[in-house]
């Protein structure tokens, strides 16, 4: 596309400045690892983590988050942008089709980059570059969204080359759908925030090829089913893993390349090194299944970098509240013994909601857990039934169950779990007076990106 090669070469996008090296959620070479602003916080990001919606599955959703409307204050070039995504809203399946088959026809090396069944990837890259675009105004949130991509980005293999050629057809693709509001005005607008874009990307990606590896590759050493569905998977990677609890990694299995997912940390760092997660295999979850019914120890997957801020701030004295629903236990878990270790005793109020009895399959540990430490209290929240296993079980769902005690405005809260329950959750954490900046979970899209 005219214009846009030249503003690439200006900058450092052309320079080599990558040197070589390589988002449970992102699918594809390009794709997104889920926004980091806002982060696991405030009522706002229910609409949300694993791309920039709440649901990840279709093109109907790159519809509306392309139809936004101006704001005060918004510059020329964004003035322009979202006039091309207003006409661009009702078709944008077709926008997102057409992009695809330019990228793989006109470079069809990147098609490697890719899974390849594209069902699940189809509109993420594309999502990831609206989002962007909408936001190049705000240099803040648009610095720590992309810095956070251009990092996750490593393990895909992707390089500053690449940048380009993604940039031309996404031009392309525009000045054939948004026919009414293309011209070059439109053009040299998208090509300056374009270029805006993939230089914080690049940068940030150099940046962090200094201090990190692309991927860690990771030995199973043990395999525990806890239910037909459910299993506790330990792993050793080849080298240090930094991470703090609460947070949570991307996986890639060696029967599915290029197919990523996220799953959350089920402890904190140990000094032995091993890593824990929590896999529920869902119907039709490629990555899932695998790490199920498929992998045993000795097996070796590969690991992202660590993503997330559901982590304990311990500055404060504030008492946790957290809500864990289903395998969302795991990184409360985690949280559980990152207090613990720092031997600041604060109240911490653990809410485990699951549809049955028989889904509370770590149990046991949560009440030991319970037994050794006198300012934590765990109760159980079951959906079917009347929760009747141990003590202080409730029935119903988990953010009515939270509703009944308190109060709890001195407590910060942290979520994790399906996304209809983060949603719930926070909502109903706001109504009983929690103020929406002490409210912590991963972004929503991000797990219904992770859902298989």
């Amino acid at each position: 596309m005219p214009g846009l090669g030249d503003e690439i070469v200006r900058g450092r996008a052309a320079e080599g400045v990558w040197g070589g090296g390589e988002a449970g959620a992102e699918a594809g070479a390009l794709s997104p690892l889920p926004p980091t602003h806002p982060p696991t916080s405030t009522a706002t990001t229910a609409p949300h983590s694993t791309s920039a919606s709440a649901d990840a599955s279709g093109p109907a959703q790159v519809s509306a988050a392309a139809s936004s409307p101006g704001r005060p204050g918004d510059s020329a070039d964004v003035v322009i942008i979202r006039r091309t995504l207003d006409e661009i809203g009702p078709v944008a399946d077709k926008v997102t089709s057409y992009f695809y088959a330019l990228l793989f026809v006109r470079h069809p090396d990147l098609r490697a980059l890719f899974p390849a069944a594209m069902d699940t990837q189809r509109d993420r890259l594309f999502k990831a570059l609206l989002t962007s675009v909408k936001n190049v105004d705000d240099t803040a949130y648009l610095t720590e969204y992309l810095s956070h991509l251009g990092r996750g980005h490593r393990k895909y293999g992707t390089l500053p080359g690449h940048y380009p050629a993604v940039g031309e057809c996404l031009l392309t693709a525009l000045a054939r759908y948004a026919s009414s509001t293309w011209g070059p005005e439109a053009e040299a607008a998208w090509v300056r925030a374009y270029t805006k874009i993939s230089q914080i990307m690049i940068d940030a990606a150099a940046e962090d090829e200094l201090v990190a590896p692309a991927w860690w590759q990771a030995e199973v050493v043990s395999h525990e089913l806890r239910t037909p569905d459910i299993a506790v998977v330990t792993v050793r990677p080849d080298q240090p893993y930094p991470f703090l609890a609460g947070q949570y990694t991307s996986v890639e299995t060696p029967w599915w390349p290029r197919v990523w997912r996220h799953y959350s940390f089920a402890a904190a760092p140990r000094s032995d090194g091993l890593l824990s997660f929590h896999v529920k295999a869902v119907p039709a979850g490629w990555v899932s299944n695998a790490m199920v019914h498929r992998a045993r120890p000795g097996d070796v997957i590969r690991l992202g970098p660590p993503s997330g801020s559901m982590t304990v701030d311990h500055t404060t004295d504030n008492g946790l509240l957290c809500l864990g629903g289903g395998t969302g236990i795991a990184p409360i878990k985690a949280l559980i013994e990152d207090v613990a270790e720092r031997g600041h005793r604060r109240p911490m109020e653990v809410f485990y909601g699951a549809r049955s009895d028989h889904d509370l399959y770590d149990l046991d540990t949560m009440l030991r857990l319970e037994q050794s430490h006198p300012w934590l209290s765990v109760r159980t929240v079951v959906a079917l039934g009347r929760g009747g296993g141990p003590r202080r079980s409730l029935s119903g769902q988990l953010p009515d169950a939270v509703r009944q005690y308190g109060p709890w405005w001195e407590y910060d809260a942290y979520l994790s779990g399906p996304p209809g329950m983060i949603r719930n959750g926070v909502d109903a954490l706001v109504g009983v007076g929690i103020p929406s900046d002490r409210i912590r979970h991963d972004s929503v899209e991000e797990l219904v990106a992770a859902g298989d």
